[in-house]
């Protein structure tokens, strides 16, 4: 059994992008500093000693995910993650799981756009026998025809269960196929329902050969071990494995936009939706970089906190709105989005809560943002580290998703560090930059009919 993290990108508000990257815990000066080795076979090893409590957790990260995909094999990447778990010459199918169990521990694997990672949790003996494991099927990995035809189909229920009857879902779904033309991240993370069922067994076996090698790897042990140690026991198991050429992968820029684009979705919803989002620039440079961070902060001032402009506006005091959300998604190896998300409540068209939604952005634009709000939401980013460090499954998720999209392990405290630069006249100018009518994609969801009706709107309320 394995936990697959949301397949579609999803537009998270500035605080739930923290809980992913800034918040998911490390890089105060409270932690140790993580220790970094490179095997000869080009594997990276990144080491957090804490000695807080008799765990620790081991992650291996694949630097692949499904932007690496052939045209027409949408969803090999994550059929692929299931086969790691389908054994090899010396472990049976499934039994990689019940021997982390035994062991005192748990595993678990999740697949997405940029990346495909494997963990364990146990007690730090285990720890050697975990890396057994994982170099084992890292080598020798079973391609039993029967498992795979299995493992296929349990991935497309899973399609039909979390996207194919979740309107949402295919919003978002539909949002990043309308928003990007060229670039893969226009394919979701579980694939279209034609390339699942054209996969094939040689397909897989074809995603092993060329991805899962020591040098496309990286692993991430965090929590009651010895550097030194650890470094030892990764050259005894995964540094015998022969490092192979991986293909290079540049960065893949988006086709120019040249007009708005828009698409409908209508599915088993009781009120309709919509997603306005922009192409933004993706944070590359931590140094250099002031635009991520200024959106980073815009999306915050829009929907960081209760009471915040959307909410406040929307939701409030002119109630159109049941729900509001604003995001910076800019993270990641391929281009940002900034979304703008708005549920409608009874009688409210969805062109009335588009225009309400820019009035936002447009009033930034045109006013700025006040001290006292950019220090409020700048606080609380720099709380969020505070908050959520104890977690050891949270050092091990952060350093290794940074080091995924191309950043230092240290990523998350640098970037608090940058926001605390942001001034408002940055704000200001994200505002009026980066949301032009001929960038926007829109992308509504629409009742089809099939859910309970929704509550009747009060007839004595004004129109809009």
């Amino acid at each position: 059994m394995r936990f697959d993290p949301p397949l579609h990108r999803t537009f998270r508000s500035f605080f739930s992008f923290l809980l992913v990257l800034t918040a998911l815990l490390l890089t105060t000066a409270a932690h140790a500093e993580a220790k970094l080795f490179r095997l000869d076979n080009g594997m990276e090893l990144i080491v957090v000693e804490d000695h807080r409590a008799p765990s620790v957790v081991h992650m291996l990260w694949y630097d692949v995910g499904a932007i690496d995909e052939p045209a027409g094999k949408a969803g090999v990447a994550h059929v692929f993650e299931h086969m790691m778990f389908k054994g090899t010459a010396s472990v049976g199918p499934g039994e990689f799981s019940r021997r982390v169990a035994e062991l005192g521990g748990r595993d678990n694997a999740f697949t997405s756009r940029d990346y495909t990672a494997y963990f364990e949790q146990i007690p730090p003996q285990a720890l050697e026998e975990v890396m057994k494991l994982e170099a084992d099927r890292m080598q020798h990995l079973a391609f039993d025809p029967n498992e795979f035809a299995k493992e296929r189909e349990v991935v497309r229920e899973e399609r039909r269960l979390r996207t194919d009857d979740v309107p949402e879902a295919l919003g978002e779904e539909a949002l990043m196929a309308t928003a990007f033309w060229s670039h893969p991240y226009r394919n979701p993370v579980i694939g279209w329902p034609t390339d699942l069922e054209r996969l094939t067994l040689e397909d897989v076996q074809q995603w092993y050969r060329t991805w899962y090698a020591p040098n496309n790897a990286r692993l991430v042990v965090v929590g009651d071990v010895q550097a030194e140690e650890v470094l030892t026991l990764a050259q005894r198991h995964y540094g015998a494995i022969g490092a192979r050429p991986v293909p290079d992968r540049p960065f893949l820029s988006e086709t120019p936009q040249h007009g708005r684009r828009y698409a409908v979705v209508r599915g088993p919803t009781e009120l309709p939706s919509l997603t306005l989002a922009w192409k933004v620039p993706p944070l590359s440079d931590l140094e250099a970089d002031r635009d991520p961070y200024a959106l980073m902060v815009l999306a915050a001032v829009l929907d960081g906190y209760d009471g915040a402009r959307l909410t406040k506006a929307l939701v409030r005091e002119q109630p159109r709105a049941i729900a509001v959300s604003a995001g910076y998604d800019g993270l990641a190896r391929g281009p940002g989005l900034f979304t703008l998300s708005a549920s409608a409540r009874p009688g409210v068209a969805l062109d009335a809560l588009e225009k309400a939604l820019r009035e936002e952005v447009e009033r930034i634009a045109r006013e700025g943002v006040s001290e006292q709000e950019l220090q409020r939401v700048i606080r609380q980013a720099v709380a969020q580290q505070v908050y959520k460090r104890d977690s050891l499954m949270g050092q091990a998720m952060e350093i290794g998703f940074a080091r995924a999209v191309g950043l230092p392990w240290d990523a998350s405290a640098r970037i608090t560090e940058a926001l605390k630069r942001v001034t408002a006249a940055d704000v200001q100018r994200v505002a009026q930059t980066w949301f032009a009518e001929d960038g926007l994609t829109r992308v509504d969801v629409l009742p089809d009919g099939s859910a309970p009706r929704p509550v009747t709107a009060n007839p004595h309320a004004p129109q809009r």
